[in-house]
């Protein structure tokens, strides 16, 4: 039981920290982060457990979140998923609520400028950040050069073109299910 607690503990304190990187739904380029707390730190989980989460997560359908708790249930069964789901949601939905409630009264009105020099400055982060979430994903789901070579074509294919990416996943699962990657 001692295991359990530290693992919650730990979940609800890193993941509670790094959610405020995730305000307004960022949380998918949180993967690096965990999966080198939960994988590489703590060895909770192996990284092809990691890998099948995020897969799972974002196949269904819902919140494209749902790999932390599912990562959180494997780690520390349903208190996990539970503090693992909290500690994403909560810091970040708190903090909008609050600068929502400070930006209706008027005395904040300057902060306007501020908002969006953040949003600009944090584009490239967020580029960075998906990147290194594939990097990640692409090393725990073991990809080899055909694999990273279909990603590549797919990423150049959805910003050249007007293609509706659920298309590619199609075609994807079809080249998949063939056996031809």
């Amino acid at each position: 039981m001692k295991d359990e607690d530290s693992a919650l503990t730990g979940m609800l304190g890193h993941f509670a920290l790094i959610s405020m990187m995730a305000v307004g739904g960022g949380v998918v380029m949180l993967a690096p982060d965990i999966h080198r707390y939960v994988v590489d730190a703590n060895h909770w989980i192996t990284s092809v457990q990691f890998s099948a989460a995020y897969t799972l997560a974002q196949a269904a359908p819902g919140p494209n979140m749902l790999y932390v708790t599912l990562i959180g249930y494997w780690v520390a069964g349903l208190p996990g998923a539970l503090v693992a789901t909290g500690a994403i949601v909560i810091p970040p939905a708190a903090l909008t609520l609050a600068l929502m409630s400070m930006n209706g009264s008027g005395r904040f009105a300057s902060w306007a400028g501020f908002g969006r020099a953040v949003r600009i400055g944090l584009a490239p982060v967020s580029v960075g950040l998906l990147a290194a979430g594939g990097w990640v994903l692409a090393g725990a789901a073991q990809a080899g050069a055909r694999h990273l070579i279909l990603a590549a074509l797919t990423v150049v294919v959805v910003t050249m073109t007007r293609i509706n990416p659920i298309w590619l996943i199609a075609m994807g699962a079809v080249i998949g299910a063939l056996g031809l990657v």
